[in-house]
C-alpha cells in the first residue's frame, strides 16, 4: 500500500480541508488514497480535474483520445491557448502537476470503449463520466454496474445540466437495491433527437457550474460523509438560476436484475 501519510507542506496545503470535522486529517488521507479515474478532459472535466487535483486525490486517471482546439477554450478551463494541437490528456497533466505536484496523474489516450472499459475501471475507486455523448454514458454506466464501483455523471446542452450519483450494487437505507442508469433513463434517445453540444452550443461556465458539482459528489463518495445525489438527479437551468431535484427508484420489472 503505498504511503498515504501527509507531509507538512500538504497539511499547510489542505489546512482548510482538515480544520472541516467531517473531514480532518484521516479524512484528507483517504483522499491522497483514493483513485479516480475521469472519462474526457473536456468541459465536464477540466473543473473535476482542477478541483479533485486541488483537493488531493492521490491518482487521477484521465480516459481522452482527442486534441485540443480552439473552440475548446471557452469552456475547457484546463487547456490554454498555446495547448492548441496537443493530446487534451498530455494538456490537462501539465496543468495538474503545476496545480498540486502531489497527484499522480495516469493518462488513457483512447476513447473509452466496450473493449477497454472494464480494464480501465477496474483500476480506480471511482468514476467521473464528463463524455458528451449516449454511447460513453451508457457504456459507463453498464461497466460501473458491473464491476462495483461508483460513478458520478453528468451532462450538460445550451443553459441546462444535470448530474446524479449511481451505485446500483448497493442497497439504500430502505433496503431496495439503488436504481441504475437505466432506471432513470431506460434507452438512449434516437440518434438525431438531441442535439450535440456542437450543434446546439453550450455556455461555458455552465459546465463549470455541473462539473464542479461532480468534483463534490465525488469527494462526499470517497469520503463517506454528507447524501450523495444516489437516486436523486440534480438539475440546474442557468437562465433562471434554479435547480431542482428529481427522486427516481429502481423500476418494478428491474427488481430481480
Amino acid at each position: 500500500m503505498s504511503n498515504t501519510s501527509l507531509d507538512p507542506s500538504e497539511i499547510a496545503r489542505y489546512a482548510r480541508h482538515i480544520m472541516l470535522p467531517e473531514l480532518g486529517g484521516a479524512g484528507q488521507q483517504t483522499l491522497k488514497r483514493a483513485r479516480v479515474l475521469v472519462i474526457g478532459a473536456g468541459g465536464l472535466g477540466a473543473p473535476v480535474l482542477h478541483y479533485l487535483a486541488a483537493a488531493g486525490i492521490g491518482t487521477l486517471g484521465i480516459v481522452d483520445d482527442d486534441v485540443v482546439s480552439l473552440s475548446n477554450l471557452q469552456r475547457q478551463v484546463i487547456h490554454r491557448t498555446a495547448d492548441i494541437g496537443q493530446p487534451k490528456v498530455d494538456s490537462a497533466t501539465a496543468a495538474i502537476g503545476a496545480l498540486n505536484p502531489h497527484v499522480v496523474v495516469e493518462a488513457h489516450p483512447v476513447r473509452l470503449d466496450a473493449d477497454n472499459a472494464e480494464a480501465l475501471f477496474a483500476g480506480y475507486d471511482l468514476v467521473i463520466d464528463g463524455s458528451d455523448n449516449f454511447d460513453t454514458r451508457y457504456l459507463a454506466a453498464d461497466t460501473a454496474a458491473c464491476i462495483g464501483i461508483p460513478l458520478v455523471t453528468g451532462a450538460v446542452g445550451r443553459f441546462d445540466g444535470s448530474l446524479t450519483v449511481l451505485m446500483p450494487y448497493r442497497a439504500g437505507k430502505d433496503g431496495e437495491p439503488n436504481p441504475s442508469y437505466r432506471d432513470l433513463f431506460p434507452e438512449p434517445p434516437p440518434a438525431g433527437v438531441v442535439p450535440s453540444c456542437a450543434e446546439a452550443g453550450v455556455i461555458g461556465a455552465l459546465t463549470g457550474v455541473i462539473g464542479t458539482l461532480q468534483a463534490m459528489e465525488a469527494i462526499k463518495v470517497i469520503a463517506g460523509i454528507g447524501e450523495p445525489l444516489v437516486g436523486r438527479l440534480l438539475m440546474y437551468d442557468a437562465l433562471s438560476a434554479q435547480f431542482s431535484t428529481i427522486r427516481y427508484r429502481r423500476r418494478k420489472d428491474r427488481q430481480a436484475d
